[in-house]
């Protein structure tokens, strides 16, 4: 079927039950009339919109007519463990043909359905229940019928059914859905999924799609984490939240799923875990003080504001700068202690020390702030190490040792006064920092060294954020500052107890715990039981310390998205340590395997991908980039993509390197993380031009039906041939899709399958596990056991 469903729903219209031409869509008509038929699809999941047609044929044969979606929002009412979704959704006929139809809902796994009412064109209608054994034969009709195996999908599933008549032509049909469900608890820690796995229905980008979870509980709120979705939460308080998701013109193919936990406790901490039997384990551990931190607990900090001035700072660079720092300076708590540093030939401070944040105080920032003018060279070791001064020149240093202490440093340019060499100003920052200062970085434009911003951020335990000439830096340094406006827990530590060994944790080291932020923290392990985890940290400049307990299972197949997050963490701190220390063979094939496993492909790591397959002669069937293998321009584009990467310290080559290993080092999602990565891939290939073809996050791409001529875009399409489904990552090979897996079972033994042949469906039923890798297509390789599946038509 051609996908053009942005639900989980099928949409399954009749004309007269007749013979169904292969094409793939959310849905099909069979009409009986003289039409033509399409030709042969070609490889790749969506046959592109120009796709050609055969000559007509005689009458009497059928076409294949597809449905468009308008928009598709759904809104989520969440109170304690009981979830009310409501779906509303708009499907267009653009065929000159009145369509009758059969709408099927497939019911999410787990999912207890309560109520449930439906309208369609503003009449209320009375849907069927369908248990998962009845469902499944219509779905495999449908394939059969179609030969087409997307629906298998769901095959395992209840669904819901409903008879839709008259959909007219060129005529609109607003469906709305509305179901209630009670949500599972997993010691402590609420789930919810809606089935927004939609790319493989959808032949178009959907113009508006849209999540919105309203989530309220009798306790505070302390977790609110989405693993699949960039998601905004907005707090109301300590018992109401708001999540939302929103994009436009995309093709979501992933699962929208949220966990939250209402806690008593001053952190919320709740740990998770997956594991292959065998194997090592991978887990999430989620630490969150929710928004219901008492002042009292609220740690008093102190912040230099350190600035360039220079004179490349000209313009709405210093413009926006100086407003985001009249932003922070006004929202300094009670408490805490600041001073101001301008640089740019010389070095000028505004107060020579730490000072209170009062009210006169702010307002002589602020004065200071707004005669602020740019000229002049740039002098970073100077103004970094009178900043990093500023707290051994307090009185009682020692009474103080665990308050926080913060350096927001913004500059433009890279060193040319005073100290310029990298590596000794390196050295004067770890001299000067005993491992209690965080000085967090913000590279203006491109004319920054990132290396230095980034090493100097990693030897503080903080952050670099690098803005973009047409990003608002304002915004930027104004959002960072909200975060760590209210710190809770400071220098934190982190150990556990029992028969568990941990390795692997990423980030590392941990980072300050501030008022209505969490802690996404992922890690291996290895035995099972139950463990405790303990927390410690400064609060208030006196030790705290957390424990709770937590359970490592010995066998789990849940929480299946872990893996891939630890593995995008792990792949974007390793790429950093290539980017700032240098490339050897150990860190080039860990990142190698994780990408081609976890399918972390961009224009980077593809380059790295096809160099190994060639060293180990894959053969070119089993080959997971084959078209970039073959293809020496396009090839050669990548060779140097990577060394850019390896070696640009500045420019927009450099600063996209940056940008896309903090992108992975800090994903929360690893499918939005790997979009982000993307952008920052295709804007190091060839600026916005290519950010706005291949990189825009969420956006659609279509596949061209002949290579583009240009070797650059031939890279960036052949980076995206590949889809992570089920904990598997499949190539695109030819005509066939192909489990990264099968590389390393080359002599495994096989079982082959004709799709649509009854052995096919035997198969299905019997392995429900591999549903989701059965409805990729009618030529599928993958891993089973120790066994290769080889599906062909």
């Amino acid at each position: 079927m051609k996908r053009l469903l942005a639900l989980p729903v099928v949409l399954v219209l009749f004309g007269f039950l007749s013979p169904i031409p292969q094409a793939r869509a959310d849905g099909f008509i069979i009409v009986d009339e003289a039409h033509w038929r399409p030709g042969p699809r070609p490889p790749g999941p969506i046959p592109p919109p120009h796709w050609p047609p055969r000559p007509m044929p005689p009458p009497r044969t059928y076409v294949f007519a597809p449905l468009e979606v308008s928009y598709h929002h759904v809104n989520v009412k969440i109170d304690g463990q009981i979830a009310v979704t409501s779906v509303d959704q708009e499907f267009y006929n653009p065929n000159p043909s009145r369509l009758e139809g059969t709408y099927l809902f497939p019911i999410p796994k787990g999912a207890q359905f309560d109520k449930f009412t439906m309208d369609i064109g503003g009449k209320q209608v009375e849907a069927e229940l369908l248990p998962a054994d009845k469902a499944r034969r219509i779905y495999e009709d449908i394939v059969r019928k179609a030969k087409d195996p997307a629906l298998l999908e769901y095959a395992d599933r209840d669904a819901l059914k409903v008879r839709i008549f008259p959909i007219e032509p060129h005529s609109k049909k607003r469906i709305t859905l509305r179901y209630t469900q009670l949500l599972k608890s997993d010691s402590g820690l609420v789930s919810y999924v809606y089935p927004l796995n939609t790319e493989k229905f959808s032949a178009k980008p959907i113009k508006s799609v849209s999540v919105k979870v309203e989530l309220e509980s009798k306790q505070p709120l302390k977790t609110i984490y989405s693993p699949s979705h960039s998601v905004e939460v907005k707090r109301h308080g300590p018992n109401r939240a708001t999540v939302g998701f929103e994009t436009n013109d995309a093709k979501p193919d992933t699962d929208f799923a949220l966990y939250f936990a209402p806690e008593k406790d001053e952190l919320g901490v709740n740990l998770v875990a997956h594991k292959v039997s065998g194997e090592d384990g991978y887990f999430l551990l989620l630490v969150s003080p929710g928004v219901d931190a008492q002042d009292k607990r609220i740690v008093p900090k102190d912040v230099a504001f350190v600035l360039d001035t220079s004179g490349s700072m000209t313009g709405k660079k210093l413009e926006q700068a100086k407003k985001a720092l009249q932003f922070c300076v006004e929202n300094l708590n009670d408490g805490d202690r600041f001073e101001i540093i301008r640089f740019s030939t010389e070095v000028e401070p505004l107060f020579e020390k730490l000072v209170e944040a009062n009210k006169a105080n702010r307002q002589k920032a602020d004065e200071f702030i707004k005669d602020l003018k740019p000229i002049g060279g740039t002098a970073i070791d100077e103004a970094l190490q009178k900043a990093l001064a500023l707290k051994s020149e307090i009185r009682n240093p020692k009474s103080e040792i665990d308050r926080p202490f913060v350096i927001i440093f913004l500059t433009d340019g890279k060193p040319t006064i005073g100290t310029t060499d990298e590596g000794q100003i390196i050295s004067n920052v770890k001299k000067q920092n005993e491992g209690r200062t965080r000085v967090f970085c913000f590279g203006i434009g491109t004319d920054v060294n990132t290396h230095l911003l980034d090493k100097i951020t990693e030897e503080t335990r903080a952050i670099s954020q690098y803005v973009l000439p047409e990003e608002d830096l304002e915004v930027k340094v104004s959002n960072f500052f909200s975060k760590i406006k209210d710190p809770v827990l400071a220098n934190p530590t982190l150990k556990f107890t029992g028969d568990i060994r941990v390795t692997k944790l990423y980030p590392s080291p941990l980072p300050d715990l501030f008022r209505g932020d969490q802690l996404v923290l992922v890690g291996r392990y290895a035995g099972k039981g139950d463990s405790a985890v303990i927390l410690e940290g400064a609060v208030n400049g006196t030790m705290r310390k957390f424990t709770y307990e937590v359970s490592f299972p010995g066998g789990s197949d849940e929480h299946d998205f872990i893996p891939r997050l630890w593995a995008t963490r792990r792949v974007g701190y390793l790429l950093d340590e290539i980017r700032l220390r240098g490339e050897n063979s150990e860190l080039r094939d860990e990142v190698t395997e994780l990408a081609r496993k976890y399918g972390i492909v961009t224009p980077y790591t593809a380059y790295l991908i096809v160099e190994d397959e060639e060293r180990r002669g894959v053969p070119l069937t089993m080959q997971s980039l084959p078209q970039l293998n073959t293809d020496a321009l396009a090839r050669r584009e990548a060779a140097q993509n990577w060394n850019s990467f390896k070696d640009e310290r500045g420019g927009e080559k450099g600063l996209a390197g940056a940008r896309y290993g903090m992108a992975l080092k800090s994903a929360n999602a690893p499918a939005a993380a790997s979009a982000e990565g993307m952008v920052e891939a295709s804007r190091a290939l060839g600026g916005d031009a290519f950010v706005q073809r291949y990189g825009a996050p969420g956006r659609a791409t279509t596949p061209s039906a002949t290579p583009p001529a240009d070797a650059k875009d031939r890279l960036a399409q052949f980076s995206q041939q590949g889809q992570f489904i089920a904990g598997k990552n499949f190539y695109q090979n030819d005509a066939q899709w192909v489990d990264a897996a099968v590389q390393k079972f080359q002599n495994a033994k096989r079982q082959r399958l004709q799709f649509n042949s009854t052995e096919y469906f035997a198969f299905a039923a019997k392995h429900p596990k591999a549903l989701p890798w059965l409805a990729l297509g009618q030529n599928v390789q993958f891993i089973l056991g120790d066994t290769l599946i080889e599906v062909y038509e």
